[in-house]
């Protein structure tokens, strides 16, 4: 079956981009919310309603949510087109109703994806609060958990455009975890079921995005959500939905998050076996940081009237204006770039510097520059 295919019909065509707030889901949840779909079930800091979307009559319960940071909305775009595809007739559907119970929340920290940040409003990292349960957002997932008692979790969430398929030179499109039931990092019969789970999707999207799946790190932490359901025994899968090329708007990542969701059901609908799991599953290539979205190389500097050839890195940052999502680059490293890769690379050919400040790059500067006569950099990117 072509799963690209399946995604272009079902594909949620009035969701689009990274900034995606409660306000713009809430129209497309309605419009599935046949009785018992759709429901209330708390507030957040700011006030705003939290809701869960509860779909299916099998036996295997599955509980996802999607922006417990309010900045990764990918996951919540693909989460809204796998429940068109539950409303649908495609043969899928039916196997997924008939044997999974789907419990969802799609936006969990709905104050973070308001102001387009990653913690609450109150300025907690939901994903570093699972013990303590110092927020409304973390004790209504908690409180969703234990009334669901869900057979597996799924965590899904976004990942910065600095992480690559180790020392590929490949960016991480999509990773996964099973994490850690403990300090130890050790395998439980938990830990076991979410590496199946994971593996089962690795199979699938390999045919998809060939050498651009990583694994997460799995340093423990018992304040991380998967770390402390893991540890109460519930199979949990992390998602890590990252960069593709020219894809900063996520709308390809958000087909492979997606596929790796049909992927993931099918496994576990069809029962599949496969053999020497643990080691498939750590034969997975593991997340590194080594990309940044721009590097200068060959740059012709003039400092203290010295002048040299130095190499220099940019990066975006996602900044909320007005309302409006702007991606502007800042200078972020200079000179040591041994080992790092670039999503978009110029090389300068000893072209002269020059900008509107010191004429040499310094950190945390916006990106607009001139190299030589010619070529005008602006906001990270070639000025056509």
């Amino acid at each position: 079956m072509n799963l690209e295919h399946v995604h272009t019909q079902y594909k949620e065509q009035d969701l689009f981009g990274r900034y995606l707030t409660l306000e713009t889901i809430l129209p497309l949840l309605k419009k599935h919310s046949a009785p018992n779909h759709l429901s209330e079930i708390g507030k957040s800091v700011q006030d705003r309603v939290i809701y869960q979307y509860q779909i299916g009559h099998g036996k295997t319960k599955i509980f996802l949510w999607s922006q417990m940071h309010g900045n990764e909305s990918t996951t919540t775009k693909a989460l809204l087109d796998f429940i068109n595809l539950l409303h649908s007739d495609h043969p899928m559907a039916k196997e997924f109703l008939d044997n999974f119970t789907f419990c969802a929340i799609p936006i969990l920290n709905p104050d973070g994806a308001a102001l387009y940040t990653r913690a609450n409003a109150n300025g907690v990292d939901l994903n570093r609060d699972s013990q303590d349960l110092s927020q409304p957002e973390s004790k209504l997932l908690r409180a969703v958990f234990e009334a669901f008692q869900p057979d597996y979790c799924f965590n899904l969430h976004d990942q910065r455009t600095i992480f690559g398929v180790a020392d590929s030179g490949k960016p991480a499109t999509m990773s996964f975890l099973a994490p850690a039931f403990n300090a130890a990092r050790e395998i439980n019969a938990s830990r076991l079921k979410a590496t199946e789970v994971i593996v089962g999707i690795q199979d699938v999207l390999q045919h998809y995005l060939p050498n651009q799946i990583g694994r997460f790190d799995d340093a423990f932490n018992i304040q991380c959500i998967g770390d402390m359901f893991q540890s109460l025994g519930v199979p949990t899968v992390l998602f890590e939905a990252g960069h593709y090329a020219e894809d900063y708007s996520r709308e390809k990542t958000r087909k492979f998050v997606f596929i790796s969701l049909c992927a993931a059901f099918s496994s576990l609908s069809n029962n599949d076996i496969v053999s020497n799991i643990i080691d498939k599953y750590l034969n997975i290539p593991q997340n590194k940081v080594v990309f940044y979205d721009f590097i200068y190389k060959n740059v012709k500097i003039d400092y203290d009237g010295i002048e040299k050839i130095t190499n220099f890195a940019a990066q975006y940052k996602e900044e909320l204006v007005d309302g409006k999502l702007c991606f502007n680059a800042y200078i972020a490293k200079i000179e040591d770039l041994e080992g790092y890769f670039a999503h978009q690379q110029y090389d300068a050919q000893g072209a002269k510097y020059s900008d509107a400040w010191a004429n040499f790059p310094e950190l945390d500067q916006i990106a607009t520059f001139s190299l030589g006569n010619s070529v005008h950099i602006v906001n990270g990117l070639i000025k056509k």
